[in-house]
């Protein structure tokens, strides 16, 4: 036997030893995929992801073969991510709304091949969830023009579902009506009133009407079932695709810079690792302060004092109890850290009501 047929015979031996491992690796994939279907989880981890491409190489001895090691690497997490999606297509994911929806534009960015289902309002989809009839909700939490979701920051506080992922949302406001309607017809435009009111300048620049509707692909909806050249709607380029409908103008919101922040909903939370390093760790709470004075100063004083940055603070008044407020707080940090864990323990002392929503990477 010769050095070629030697070598050969050894690259054999070890390709049997990796087909095995290559099983059991994509076999470890499958239960990775439950659990971020059980925790409404994104099958891509950017962080993880990272954190194998800067370890994993340096343990390889020759320098020349450690480049050629990391795009193995590459390789075999992009195959296991497509085995992942395939596996986690199927997912059962509530919005509110209907198709072409802004809400359903979101899930399918998040969950792609999921099974998406419309629901009257952002509470019956919040509830489909907590009843078992979904695996997660995606619900919008706040727009950068029109400021928080109050009704999904109420579900929040009172609820018992986490977020486990937020993802942004360019919103992007066209006019689209029926393919015989022009600009010089147009009289009249619905749309959900936020939208009305993001296109406002555009909308009084030509003088029309405005019709609020409960949201912007029932008014795309509405505009083609009605058959009049002279109503339009303020909605997505999708929405327009979907319902059969020309965009008589793209880009009418007055800020070119707005987006809305989607929260995925799911029964199960998901808190990262006490050692985790991903730097994009952030975390969700709410919370009520005793009728005291100071005493929501104590609170925030005790976040930073454990050096946990506040991304966002908000107050909703609490229903039923006039004049009480809660309070909800998105924050960066590891909350399964030690400074974590002390952080929520000293809360606990001064708070009257204190809930962990969720964890996930910005």
């Amino acid at each position: 036997m010769n050095e070629l047929e030697k070598a050969r015979l050894e690259i054999d031996e070890i390709d049997e030893q990796m087909a095995k491992l290559f099983e059991r690796r994509m076999r470890a994939g499958e239960r990775v995929a439950r659990y971020k279907t059980e925790h409404a989880l994104p099958v891509l981890d950017k962080a993880r992801e990272k954190e194998m491409l800067n370890g994993r190489p340096e343990k390889i001895s020759d320098s020349t073969l450690r480049e050629y090691y990391s795009q193995f690497l590459r390789e075999t997490m992009r195959l296991s991510r497509e085995y992942q999606y395939r596996l986690s297509q199927g997912v059962k994911v509530a919005y509110s709304g209907v198709e072409g929806a802004f809400s359903h534009i979101a899930a399918q960015k998040i969950f792609p091949g999921g099974e998406y289902t419309p629901c009257s309002d952002f509470a019956d989809a919040y509830r489909a969830v907590e009843n078992g009839d979904f695996d997660c909700a995606v619900l919008p939490v706040e727009n950068s023009y029109a400021g928080a979701v109050g009704a999904v920051m109420d579900l929040i506080f009172s609820g018992s579902l986490y977020i486990n992922q937020m993802i942004d949302l360019d919103i992007v406001h066209n006019l689209l009506a029926r393919e015989e309607a022009s600009l010089q017809t147009i009289k009249t435009v619905v749309s959900h009133p936020q939208a009305l009111a993001q296109c406002d300048a555009f909308i009084k620049e030509h003088g029309w009407d405005v019709v609020a509707y409960a949201n912007t692909a029932l008014a795309a909806k509405y505009v083609r079932e009605e058959g009049d050249e002279t109503v339009a709607a303020v909605a997505s380029a999708e929405t327009a695709r979907i319902f059969g409908l020309q965009v008589l103008e793209s880009h009418i919101n007055a800020s070119k810079s707005n987006a809305t922040r989607f929260a995925v909903f799911s029964r199960a939370a998901n808190p990262p690792s006490p050692s985790s390093k991903n730097e994009n760790e952030c975390f969700v709470l709410v919370f009520t302060v005793r009728n005291e004075a100071g005493a929501l100063a104590k609170a925030l004083n005790i976040i930073g004092a454990h050096n946990f940055n506040m991304r966002a603070l908000r107050s909703r008044p609490m229903k039923g109890l006039l004049w009480n407020y809660y309070f909800y707080i998105e924050a960066e940090g590891n909350i399964s850290s030690q400074s974590g864990q002390d952080m929520l323990r000293e809360l606990s002392a001064v708070c009257a009501r204190l809930r962990l929503v969720g964890s996930y990477s910005a």
